[in-house]
């Protein structure tokens, strides 16, 4: 089996790079796929009642790149779609990221923006230095916000304790004085009208690309003759964790239909607290649709199952470094997995967009 480039993984990543070498280089590309889908984590499906499902969470486009937002635009019309997000904290709603109703609601107080701003300049802790997680967020919010929206939070989604989390994986956190429960503020915010599948699908409808799906790259490895690897897996798995497994975190989703028209107020509701998943998606508010049923996902964060991102605390990156030190020539590696790195879909196709080829 002969190709000029072999990519190892059909997602959103795997996908930017086959249309650009195919395109720009006129190169022939072989996709191998282990599942029995395009699109990655970012594989979505109509279920019988039209609702645009998101099989692996939700995923919400937004990006400031004008560049990203004109690249995608080419293989799929937009749904305009403001993302909102509530946390359940202590049976009750409030809106994420913190703004002026977040700390009215939770503090029974009746602050003006003015009086935000001088409450967490008041309750913000002062750490000599900001080493993790905790230290970031206490020394925006002070502790009560923290202890109430994001200690549980990350405990459950990254499985470690936020003293030993750096501080880069939450960075800074938005506080706003004002009403705007957006959960982005990036220039362009949308989902792809008809979904990322059909997306995907035209991306790789191009002469020189080829997809192989349900394959175990492994398994057939030594039948393919190319010139250049770009691996979108993860860079132990490739090296037959020659020093070891990196962890890796892991989501899984408990699905359920429902027979009423709405479940939530909003996609998402997060849980940092009493409930053994970190959040439900109600995947009807993507989309315009009215059913009189809906279709809800809990997501649950563990060690065990198919990698889904990276824990980028200190031992795990000095093992990855250990990895990236295998140099070989005619290999690349790309994505989260391959780069052992949390970063957004927009950050991955703005990062392949701007490779030289």
């Amino acid at each position: 089996m002969k190709t000029d480039i072999l990519i190892i993984g059909a997602g959103i990543a795997g996908i930017t790079l086959a249309r650009r070498m195919a395109e720009e280089k006129n190169l022939k590309v072989l996709l191998v796929e282990r599942r029995k889908h395009i699109g990655g984590y970012c594989f979505d499906y109509r279920d019988p009642n039209g609702i645009l499902v998101h099989r692996y969470g939700p995923h919400i486009f937004r990006t400031d790149s004008e560049q990203v937002y004109n690249f995608l635009s080419r293989f799929t019309d937009w749904y305009d779609y403001q993302h909102k997000v509530l946390a359940n904290v202590e049976g009750k709603l409030y809106p994420m990221p913190i703004n002026l109703d977040t700390v009215n609601g939770y503090l029974g107080t009746n602050y003006t923006s003015e009086n935000v701003a001088e409450y967490f300049e008041k309750v913000k802790t002062f750490p000599k230095e900001i080493n993790n997680v905790k230290d970031a967020v206490e020394s925006q919010i002070g502790p009560v916000f923290y202890k109430a929206f994001f200690e549980n939070y990350t405990k459950k989604q990254w499985g470690e304790a936020p003293e030993n989390l750096p501080a880069d994986i939450i960075a800074r956190i938005p506080i706003r004085a004002n009403r705007d429960d957006r959960y982005f503020t990036a220039k362009y915010q949308a989902i792809p009208a008809e979904g990322y599948t059909a997306m995907m699908q035209r991306m790789l409808d191009h002469k020189n690309i080829r997809v192989l799906l349900n394959t175990d790259y492994k398994e057939i490895q030594n039948e393919i003759e190319c010139s250049k690897i770009f691996y979108s897996g993860s860079i132990d798995e490739f090296y037959d964790y020659r020093f070891g497994r990196l962890p890796y975190r892991c989501v899984s989703f408990k699905f359920e239909e429902l027979g009423v028209e709405e479940y939530q107020p909003v996609a998402v509701v997060n849980y940092p607290n009493n409930y053994g998943y970190t959040r439900i998606t109600e995947f009807k508010h993507f989309g315009k649709g009215k059913t009189e049923h809906t279709v809800i996902a809990k997501e649950y964060s563990s060690d065990c199952g198919e990698p889904s991102y990276p824990i980028p605390v200190k031992d795990n990156l000095k093992l990855y470094r250990k990895y990236e030190g295998i140099k070989q020539e005619n290999v690349i590696f790309i994505g989260r997995l391959g780069r052992y790195r949390y970063y957004s879909m927009d950050q991955i196709i703005e990062e392949l967009l701007s490779i030289a080829l």
